[in-house]
């Protein structure tokens, strides 16, 4: 999009301003003061005058802090020109708000500077709720109408080359930093566009920070870095926003740098440390419903590119019988995250999604194919409190006629909640050594007797 279709749009939509602030205000019980409404116009006017003033040929090589610099300066001037009374920081706002509606996301620019924030949903344009500590709250920022939010949306998905219309009203996206977004725009959205954006932290979190956000003990940490150094295939279940991904992203650290790593998406989350990694991502279909590429594709198409270890960010489909063939054929050590309540059910789901495939094996068949291809299946939870948590570390033993036998061999057992709702717990070993121990002595991790102690509690 261009630097005058944006101008364009932000006048188009600063026009409307003053009434949207309204009906914003009306909708939450809330008054608007005559200054609020005197800034939005205030800000049309600079607007529609910046426009004017800009030669925008020359604007459109700038590099990005130069013109930064450029919009500051003539805002500035034209402030000086109107001879409105404003204060030192309704101008910096007026100056900030233009930036950002030039080149960044609008509204949704200060909502993405604050590392506190780890979701941002916007329900509609009149209403922002942001995650902060695994508590949602509402935020008092909004856009201008449906049709500046619409112009945000679009900016975002055609970065990625994807794309949102009445024809194909849902959108998986990323923004540069690898937060996650999804929008969903009318007529599926009855009251109108909605957008999910999931935060990625700039630096990613490390081992010691869930340790020291006791997500987990050092004792798990222990036994989750042996268990990816001597190459088991690990499965993380949990249900949405538990932290899959960032356990699996942590997870991935423990990774020797000499293996060469091959991550699978839907929509590109995973940051990797490591020097040899080759990230694919899937691609929906066209406006004529051809061209998609999926999961399943890539999986197969990823075992002809000589890798280590495969990474499915998520599976939800037939490609959950490629990835058991994958670790069962020589690709030990990956691992991929899965919808569900707990360990059981998540073997559950993979077999249900191996029946997608429609290969008609009968469900002893892929039951062994599952006991034999996952070693360890890690339970994660977003607890009452917002807290997240690893719940259980279960091994996969084998088969038991018809059925998987698996044992726990970590746990967090909750034992009440606070007066302030924080829940209370501790994490134990169950006291069973599991089997795994052997595989990882081979591999030159000794894990200690202690670690399996269950007379031993950790807060």
């Amino acid at each position: 999009m261009s630097i005058r279709d944006r101008l364009q749009g932000i006048i188009a939509n600063s026009n409307a301003a003053p009434n949207q602030v309204v009906a914003m205000a009306v909708n939450n019980n809330r008054t608007v003061s005559h200054e609020s409404l005197a800034y939005h116009e205030l800000k049309s006017r600079i607007h529609e005058e910046l426009l004017n003033r800009m030669d925008l040929a020359v604007m459109e090589n700038l590099p990005q802090d130069r013109l930064l610099a450029e919009i500051k300066a003539l805002v500035e001037r034209l402030l000086i020109e109107e001879r409105t009374p404003i204060n030192d920081t309704e101008r910096q706002r007026i100056i900030q708000d233009i930036q950002h509606e030039i080149l960044g996301l609008g509204p949704l620019e200060p909502l993405l500077a604050d590392p506190t924030i780890s979701d941002i949903l916007i329900n509609t344009h009149r209403q922002i709720y942001v995650e902060r500590r695994g508590k949602l709250e509402i935020t008092d920022i909004h856009f201008a109408n449906e049709n500046h939010l619409r112009k945000i949306i679009d900016r975002i998905v055609s970065r990625v080359g994807r794309r949102v219309d009445e024809s194909s009203p849902m959108v998986d996206a990323r923004l540069p930093d690898g937060s996650r977004v999804n929008a969903i725009i009318p007529p599926l959205a009855l009251d109108g566009s909605l957008v999910s954006i999931r935060r990625f932290a700039v630096v990613p979190l490390k081992v010691d920070d869930l340790i020291s956000y006791k997500s987990m003990t050092s004792e798990v940490a222990e036994i989750i870095s042996g268990l990816v150094k001597a190459k088991c295939s690990i499965l993380i279940s949990g249900g949405t926003g538990s932290g899959k991904t960032t356990l699996l992203n942590i997870m991935s650290s423990f990774i020797p740098t000499s293996e060469r790593i091959i991550t699978i998406e839907d929509a590109a989350e995973l940051q990797l440390q490591q020097p040899h990694v080759v990230r694919l991502e899937t691609r929906p279909p066209n406006v004529e419903g051809k061209g998609e590429v999926s999961q399943r594709s890539l999986v197969r198409n990823s075992l002809r590119m000589r890798p280590d270890r495969v990474i499915i960010g998520e599976v939800r489909g037939a490609e959950a019988v490629d990835m058991l063939q994958a670790m069962n054929t020589g690709h030990e050590g990956s691992m991929a995250t899965v919808h569900a309540n707990t360990p059981r059910d998540a073997l559950s789901r993979v077999e249900n999604m191996v029946g997608m495939a429609g290969l008609n094996l009968p469900p002893k068949a892929v039951r062994q194919q599952i006991s034999s291809a996952i070693v360890a299946v890690i339970q994660v939870s977003r607890l009452p409190d917002g807290k997240r948590k690893i719940l259980s570390i279960q091994e996969i033993t084998g088969m038991e006629g018809d059925v998987i036998t698996m044992q726990e061999i970590y746990t967090f057992e909750q034992t009440g909640v606070a007066a302030d709702g924080t829940v209370l717990g501790h994490f134990r070993a169950t006291g069973i050594r599991p089997k795994f121990a052997d595989r990882l002595r081979v591999y030159g991790v000794a894990l200690r007797d202690d670690l399996f102690d269950p007379t031993k509690r950790y807060e």
